[in-house]
């Protein structure tokens, strides 16, 4: 019982950020993501009913205790609709930096849990398979499928459709995003921790949530009709309503570094200069920049031109997250 998925990260370009349920990782509010070509995760499941414990290897290394737990709890669910208790080892790899803002526990609990489902020999649709990475990593839920992604917040309780829906597939359009990464160590504040501090502490929060809506209207119309200055604008200003609900949290915090507001400079004077080029950010200091396919050497290398920026990665929309058995 052994297989090996590899799933895709996604890029939020309306964010996730904050739970109505902690349990079931359930949002409180709607997001929409274009999973990315370059940025992936290639995880081994491997089940064993001589052992007595889950095994965890991320990038070659042994996993902490946290991590192992979350990949337990991931595996739980996926046991309990095959009906068995097998424990299993667990090898990850992340093409990109781990635990950075980067959208790595996307990538990683989509893989992991396209993996398992297929090495217990479980027959689950797209909706399943999103509904079963996301009790692992929320945004997971939409890495499952590839291209534009929304991932319906739902109303049910069991969060039943609470999942990834596509939006448009990674052919429709040619978006690309180039991640600039500033920093490759953990984050200070994970985004489970920063979401709940917001939540909780944010007087900002009610403003973010008020205006998600129409954010998503805006970027969900520019994917469908191809506009690129509605896309890049309204992405851009999501992202930053969200950073700065951060900054009134108690105590405070933020993910952007020199570097970053660097970054951001950086894309407004490309914009200036009329080379359209938007920016995101996920919960951490690497930002992502939005441009055109005939704009993304000239983007890259601008970027590759500051001192802070440590590597680029270029991606394109990316296809759906899978798997295939080891050894049939």
């Amino acid at each position: 019982m052994e297989a090996k998925a590899t799933a895709y990260s996604n890029i939020a370009l309306v964010k996730y950020w904050g739970k109505r349920d902690e349990e079931l990782i359930l949002p409180t509010n709607p997001s929409l993501s274009m999973t990315v070509d370059a940025i992936y995760t290639t995880t081994r499941v491997r089940f064993d009913e001589a052992r007595t414990s889950d095994a965890f290897r991320l990038d070659g290394e042994p996993a902490g205790q946290d991590a192992t737990r979350r990949v337990t709890e991931a595996l739980d669910h996926v046991r309990a609709l095959a009906g068995t208790r097998v424990r299993a080892v667990v090898e990850s790899v992340n093409s990109g930096p781990t635990a950075a803002g980067l959208a790595s526990s996307a990538s990683g609990f989509a893989a992991l849990a396209t993996a398992a489902a297929t090495a217990l020999g479980l027959e689950l649709d797209d909706t399943q398979l999103s509904i079963l990475a996301r009790r692992g990593s929320g945004s997971a839920s939409r890495s499952i499928h590839g291209g534009f992604v929304q991932w319906h917040m739902g109303v049910a309780p069991n969060g039943h459709d609470s999942h990834g829906v596509q939006v448009a597939d990674e052919k429709h359009w040619d978006v690309v995003m180039i991640a600039a990464c500033v920093n490759a160590g953990a984050k200070d504040v994970s985004s489970r921790d920063g979401m709940r501090r917001t939540v909780d502490t944010s007087p900002f929060y009610r403003g973010w949530l008020d205006t998600v809506d129409r954010d998503l209207e805006n970027v969900r119309r520019g994917i469908l009709e191809r506009d690129f200055e509605l896309l890049g604008s309204a992405a851009e200003s999501n992202a930053l309503k969200m950073h700065a609900t951060t900054l009134a949290a108690q105590p405070p915090f933020i993910y952007w570094l020199p570097a970053s507001l660097e970054i951001m400079q950086t894309v407004r004077d490309l914009r200036g200069a009329g080379v359209p080029a938007y920016f995101t950010m996920d919960a951490g200091p690497h930002v992502v920049v939005l441009c055109q396919p005939d704009d993304a050497a000239v983007v890259d290398a601008r970027l590759k031109e500051l001192p802070g920026v440590t590597q680029t990665f270029v991606s394109h929309p990316g296809p759906r997250a899978h798997a295939t058995r080891v050894g049939e």
